[in-house]
């Protein structure tokens, strides 16, 4: 009986392990900005972009949501049901050219909520948890190294 339940928990251990290898293994997409990298979601798609990181409750510091354009032009954001405040940094060929600092959540649904629009043209959007632009001192002017 004792090897039956030993054998039972090797086998639970081992599939949490691969479910834990797996799911690392999916997010594989990453910008790293002056030595700092952020494991990002690529929101590709019309309605990943339009929810963005709306879809969570909060992030780790580490993470984050990148998106790509197909061109650059005046991509405008905003922070509709968002539940937490974010840094939004306008991209354009890999190089900052915009960044909103500490965008705060909205405090309620009715709420008038402002709109983001950048200086400049930019052909992607990255968003991290609020204040890291700051604390890590990132700039416009920039290089930004994304893998996606």
């Amino acid at each position: 009986m004792k090897k039956i339940i030993f054998i039972l928990l090797l086998l639970v251990c081992l599939l949490i392990l691969a479910a834990i290898n797996f799911n690392s293994s999916q997010n594989k997409s990453y910008v790293l900005i002056d030595n700092k990298k952020y494991y990002v979601d690529v929101a590709r798609t019309q309605i990943e972009q339009g929810k963005g990181l709306a879809i969570y409750e909060g992030i780790p510091q580490d993470k984050g949501m990148i998106f790509p354009f197909s061109s650059p032009d005046y991509y405008t954001f905003w922070m509709k049901d968002m539940r937490f405040p974010i840094d939004i940094i306008y991209i354009n060929r890999n190089k900052i050219v915009d960044i909103f600092n500490s965008v705060p959540a909205p405090k309620s649904e009715n709420q008038m909520l402002p709109i983001y629009r950048p200086k400049e043209k930019a052909d992607m959007v990255l968003e991290i948890n609020a204040g890291q632009s700051k604390k890590y001192n990132f700039k416009i002017g920039d290089v930004i190294k994304i893998n996606y």
